[in-house]
């Protein structure tokens, strides 16, 4: 089984918001998951990022992968520099 850390789209017709989830990679986009990590909110300006470092860095740890755009709010958010410095020690 392969685990993404990926969005999940809610929120109404042509007002997204999503969800950092960490999911089965052969899941539907919003079907199961296993855990919610955050939220991302791209239609305010600036946008809201709400996410559990910590929880990231531990599914990382544990193999985890991130899609292109969650990798980009990790990097933001700054989970992805521990994650690196975790790895490096």
């Amino acid at each position: 089984m392969s685990v993404k850390l990926r969005l999940t789209r809610v929120g109404k017709t042509k007002q997204p918001h999503y969800r950092i989830v960490v999911a089965d990679e052969r899941r539907s986009r919003d079907g199961r998951f296993i855990e919610i990590l955050g939220q991302y909110n791209p239609r305010t300006e600036p946008s809201v990022i709400n996410l559990d470092n910590d929880k990231a860095v531990a599914w990382l740890m544990k193999g985890a992968q991130p899609t292109e755009r969650v990798k980009k709010i990790l990097e933001i958010s700054g989970a992805w520099a521990q994650f690196t410095a975790a790895r490096a020690k």
